[in-house]
């Protein structure tokens, strides 16, 4: 682990630095200080200004669109935005750029490259994921969507379920089974689906804090041309591990930043409610500094592997175990100090749906008691506790694989006939 920068990193920092100071507002306090409708327009605007200036794809190839910046020149743009509380991108682009255009480097046809990759960086297409089902979240392998080769298309049916941000995609990246003869972990095809047709049909979730984020998507005879397979057909799996790596390790070398902060935000709280008298929840609150202490040091631990060119693998389920876990109890102390005011919140609630709210967020019982109850899912999406608990234990650890009773082709698993 590596905890110093070298010279040219910060000239590169005061670089961006200049960027931020010249094209943020000057009155500037953080996305989250905005009323929602501004932070969503100024989110879009301000998404065009950092494609014009290569601060989209940090590490893409210049080639395809990117900035072609170097592992450590990316990290510190990262840190310097979070810094400042400017968004890093629009609110597809975690499934855009960061998942599906990242795993298409690694396993797109050049034509794939060339025709979607720039299209990703415009915004002309925006993205979702297609991955869980009704039957198939924790265990994904056990997917039943299915596509169909007729002539040059596949024409796929079945279900998504939880399906972030599908309301404001046009565009899916859906695991389909294509070979139920095969083991449920083969036989699975990574496709790219156009969703402005008919037959895919988008139905909100309502989740408790009264947002729908999440949605379910349908596909009823939906089609998509052959060649619109990333990797090989009936070779899906490989892709979405890669790609499920890309989302649980975005993020991580700056990812303490932005709960250090939320963490600063309920000091402050508790010392203006006089919480910080009772010697319980100065303990909990010493507890979640350790905690995010140990959160920082992970992620230095992150930054100095990806500088090394090391690609999120198994080691990225520590993280989301320890920072999902972490959330869920820094809210729940949140709401004990609150008190009665968090059973009758008001002001304003948060702008985001996963994880810490956006810099600059308002400090009151609104924000708090959404960001406790988006918390609540942190265990679940992005691979359930459980799932990254096995994941830790056999790929990291090294102890024996959990006794399985459905092995075998998947039309032979009952249920799947």
């Amino acid at each position: 682990m590596d905890l110093t920068y070298p010279p040219e990193a910060d000239e590169f920092r005061a670089k961006v630095r200049t960027f931020l100071d010249a094209n943020l507002p000057a009155d500037w306090q953080g996305i989250g200080a905005l009323p929602h409708e501004e932070a969503a327009a100024f989110t879009e605007q301000w998404r065009t200004v950092l494609h014009q200036n290569g601060y989209l794809a940090l590490s893409w190839p210049k080639e395809v669109g990117g900035a072609g910046l170097t592992p450590l020149e990316s990290v510190v743009v990262a840190e310097e935005f979070a810094r400042a509380g400017a968004p890093t991108g629009g609110p597809n682009d975690g499934f855009g750029i960061t998942m599906l255009g990242n795993t298409m480097l690694r396993w797109g046809t050049e034509e794939q490259k060339r025709h979607y990759l720039p299209r990703i960086l415009s915004g002309e297409d925006r993205w979702c994921q297609g991955y869980s089902e009704p039957a198939a979240g924790s265990d994904l392998g056990n997917l039943g969507c299915r596509a169909v080769l007729d002539g040059d298309e596949w024409v796929i049916n079945g279900q998504k379920i939880w399906t972030s941000g599908g309301h404001l995609a046009d565009h899916i990246f859906v695991l389909a089974r294509t070979d139920p003869t095969a083991a449920k972990h083969r036989g699975i095809t990574f496709l790219l689906v156009d969703m402005r047709q008919p037959g895919v049909e988008v139905r909100p979730i309502r989740m408790m804090s009264g947002d729908s984020e999440f949605n379910e998507v349908f596909f009823s005879d939906a089609r998509c041309p052959k060649e619109n397979v990333l990797g090989e057909v009936n070779g899906g799996w490989a892709v979405a591990m890669t790609l499920l790596g890309n989302e649980r390790g975005a993020g991580a070398a700056v990812q303490a930043l932005g709960f250090r902060g939320e963490l600063d935000k309920l000091t402050r709280l508790a010392k203006e409610r006089g919480a910080t008298s009772d010697p319980v929840i100065r303990q909990r609150l010493m507890r979640a500094h350790t905690k995010v202490e140990i959160m920082r040091f992970l992620s230095y631990k992150a930054l100095t592997a990806f500088l090394h060119g090391h690609q999120p693998g198994a080691d990225a389920s520590i993280g989301k175990l320890f920072w999902s876990h972490h959330h869920q109890e820094i809210t729940e102390l949140a709401m004990d100090v609150l008190g009665a005011d968090s059973l009758a919140p008001t002001g304003q609630t948060p702008q985001r749906a996963f994880g810490c709210d956006a810099p600059g967020a308002p400090n009151d019982s609104a924000n708090w008691a959404g960001v406790f109850y988006n918390a609540r899912a942190g265990t679940i999406y992005a691979g359930t506790s459980q799932v990254q608990k096995g994941i830790v234990g056999e790929q990291i650890l090294g102890l024996p694989k959990e006794p399985r009773a459905d092995s075998g082709p998947w039309n032979e698993i009952p249920g799947h006939g």
